[in-house]
């Protein structure tokens, strides 16, 4: 059963404990594309807004037109497409624990990809959390 469900309280993610990771890969767990989740946390940091995305997934774009047309300027970074550079997105999908694209940061909060961006917006929350 669901741990909100019986406590109110959200569950948390699970990631396997470093204890549970033999000594001789931790380094390799620890840096694995390590360079890429170090970019995007640098755009985090230096842009109210960062859409993560990549080619010719039609949410991305989606995604940037409702910010646009909402007149939030936004930093896009794109990794490959659906037939390259497949693992340094599930670099980030680990990191995140978000499990598609595009993955929206709003003053440094994972809001979710364009579903969850466009009901932010259309409930005026998005603005609220940019002031």
């Amino acid at each position: 059963m669901d741990t909100y469900f019986l406590t109110g309280h959200p569950m948390p993610r699970h990631i396997l404990d470093e204890a549970h990771i033999h000594p001789a890969i931790r380094d390799k767990v620890a840096h694995h594309q390590e360079a890429v989740v170090l970019e995007v946390q640098a755009a985090i940091a230096h842009h109210g807004v960062v859409v993560v995305g990549m080619k010719s997934n039609p949410f991305i774009g989606k995604a940037r037109k409702l910010l646009d047309a909402a007149g939030i300027e936004h930093h896009y970074l794109e990794y490959g497409s659906y037939l390259s550079q497949w693992r340094v997105r599930n670099a980030l999908k680990l990191w995140t624990g978000w499990p598609t694209f595009p993955m929206v940061f709003v003053k440094g909060v994972l809001v979710g990809g364009f579903d969850e961006l466009s009901a932010l917006q259309q409930g005026g929350q998005l603005r609220a959390m940019l002031a």
